[in-house]
C-alpha cells in the first residue's frame, strides 16, 4: 500500500509541475527528475522566455539544446504522446523555423503532418537541411507503403480479377477450382459428379492495361495530407501492371509526375505546397491524357474552392462525364476529421451524378476496388459513414 501511495503522489507531482502548491511534497530523482524537466521546458515557461524563445528561432547554425529535448520527450514518451507534445511545442513556440536546422529533424517523431510542413517549406531550406528533410519524409513514406500497399494490392488487384473472368472459356483455359466451387449445387449422387453448368475460365491477358486511372490533386496549402496520401497511393497504384496511373498536381500552374511514380519520395518532392488553384486548367491538362474514356477513373481530389473558375471547372467535369469517364470528387484523403470545402460546387457535382465524399486512407483500397467494379460510390461512401454530398 505504501509503494501504492508514493507511486500515486509521484505521479501527482508529475502533472502539477512542484510548484509550492501543488501539495504533494514529493521530491523527484532519476529519470523522474529528467522527465519533469522536459515537460517544464514546455509547459512551465514564462511569457518573457516563451517570447525570447520566439525571438531566437531559427537564428544561428543550429539551436542543439531544442534537438536534445526532442531525444528526451521521446525517450521518455510513447510516439503518440510526443507528437502531441511537439504539435504544442509547434502551436506555443513557432518552432516551424526550427525544420530548416538539420540538428532538429534528426530529433523529431516524424508523421503526415510533419511531413506536410516540409513540403510547404522546402522552398527555404538550405541544402543541408533539405538533404536531411528528405531522410526524414522517406521514413515516413516507407511506413505509409507498408501499412497501405498491401491493402491497395489485394482490394485492387481482386476486383481486377473479377473484372477480367473468363465465363465462356476454351477448355484449356478453365479454372477447374473456381468452376468447382461454383457448381458445388449441381452435384449428382447417383453419378458422383458435378454437372459444370457454369463455367470459370482464368483471364485472358490484353496487352494494354485494364483500366487508366487519373489523380488529380490540389496542392493549395489546405490539401496538405491529402497530397501525401494521395501520392503514396499513386506510386501504389503506378506499380500495379494491370493499371495505368497518372498523378496530377496543381494549383495556379500543372505539373505532371507520372514520370516520378517510381519514387514516391521524389513524387512528394515534386509537389508545391501553398497558394492559389487553377481547377480548370488541370482538367483542360487531363482531358488531354484521356484516350479510352469507358476505361478511365478520374479522381479530382480537392476542396473545390475555385472561385470565379467554379463554373468552368462544373462545365469541364460535364463534359469528362458524357464521354464516358468515371468521376469521383475527394474532398479531402485524411484523417483529420471533418473538411471545410465549397458546399455549392460539391451540390453541383453531386446533382451530376458525380460522387463526392471525403475518404480516410484506410479506406481508399476498397473505394477504387469498387470504381473498377462500377459499383454506386454514392451508396458505398454511406456504407462506410462517410462525409458525402447527397
Amino acid at each position: 500500500m505504501t509503494t501504492y501511495k508514493t507511486d500515486k503522489l509521484r505521479r501527482w507531482r508529475l502533472v502539477l509541475g512542484g510548484d509550492d502548491a501543488d501539495g504533494t511534497g514529493c521530491q523527484l530523482g532519476g529519470d523522474d527528475l529528467a522527465m519533469d524537466g522536459a515537460l517544464g521546458m514546455l509547459y512551465e515557461m514564462s511569457p518573457e522566455d516563451k517570447e525570447k524563445n520566439r525571438m531566437n528561432v531559427g537564428k544561428g547554425a543550429s539551436n542543439p539544446h531544442v534537438a536534445r529535448w526532442l531525444g528526451d520527450i521521446r525517450r521518455f514518451f510513447p510516439s503518440t504522446v510526443v507528437r502531441v507534445i511537439q504539435k504544442d511545442a509547434f502551436e506555443r513556440y513557432g518552432l516551424k523555423r526550427m525544420l530548416l536546422e538539420p540538428e532538429f529533424l534528426t530529433a523529431v517523431e516524424p508523421d503526415v503532418h510533419l511531413i506536410s510542413t516540409l513540403l510547404s517549406l522546402k522552398g527555404i531550406m538550405p541544402q543541408k537541411t533539405k538533404e536531411t528533410a528528405r531522410l526524414v519524409v522517406q521514413k515516413v513514406v516507407e511506413e505509409l507503403e507498408k501499412k497501405l500497399s498491401a491493402a491497395t494490392r489485394q482490394a485492387v488487384l481482386g476486383s481486377l480479377n473479377r473484372a477480367i473472368r473468363n465465363y465462356r472459356p476454351k477448355y484449356h483455359e478453365i479454372d477447374w477450382p473456381r468452376t468447382i466451387k461454383a457448381n458445388l449445387k449441381h452435384y449428382q449422387p447417383d453419378y458422383q459428379t458435378i454437372i459444370p453448368e457454369r463455367r470459370i475460365g482464368h483471364g485472358r491477358k490484353r496487352r494494354s492495361s485494364l483500366k487508366d486511372i487519373i489523380l488529380c490533386i490540389d496542392q493549395s496549402g489546405s490539401m496538405a495530407t491529402s497530397v501525401v496520401y494521395a501520392g503514396i497511393f499513386g506510386a501504389v497504384l503506378a506499380s500495379l501492371p494491370a493499371l495505368s496511373t497518372r498523378v496530377v498536381v496543381y494549383d495556379t500552374a500543372v505539373v505532371d509526375l507520372t514520370d516520378e511514380l517510381d519514387d514516391p519520395v521524389d513524387v512528394l518532392f515534386g509537389t508545391q505546397l501553398g497558394g492559389g488553384n487553377d481547377t480548370p486548367r488541370a482538367l483542360d491538362y487531363c482531358q488531354g491524357l484521356i484516350s479510352r474514356p469507358e476505361d478511365t477513373i478520374f479522381v479530382l481530389i480537392s476542396d473545390l474552392y475555385e472561385g470565379h473558375g467554379s463554373g468552368e471547372m462544373l462545365e469541364r467535369l460535364k463534359n469528362f462525364i458524357h464521354s464516358g469517364v468515371q468521376v469521383i470528387a475527394l474532398l479531402a484523403l485524411s484523417d483529420d476529421g471533418r473538411p471545410s470545402y465549397d458546399q455549392h460546387n460539391a451540390s453541383a457535382m453531386s446533382a451530376m451524378s458525380i460522387p463526392v465524399f471525403a475518404c480516410t486512407p484506410d479506406l481508399f483500397p476498397d473505394l477504387m476496388a469498387a470504381a473498377i467494379n462500377r459499383q454506386d460510390l454514392k451508396q458505398w461512401a454511406a456504407e462506410h459513414d462517410l462525409i458525402s454530398q447527397a
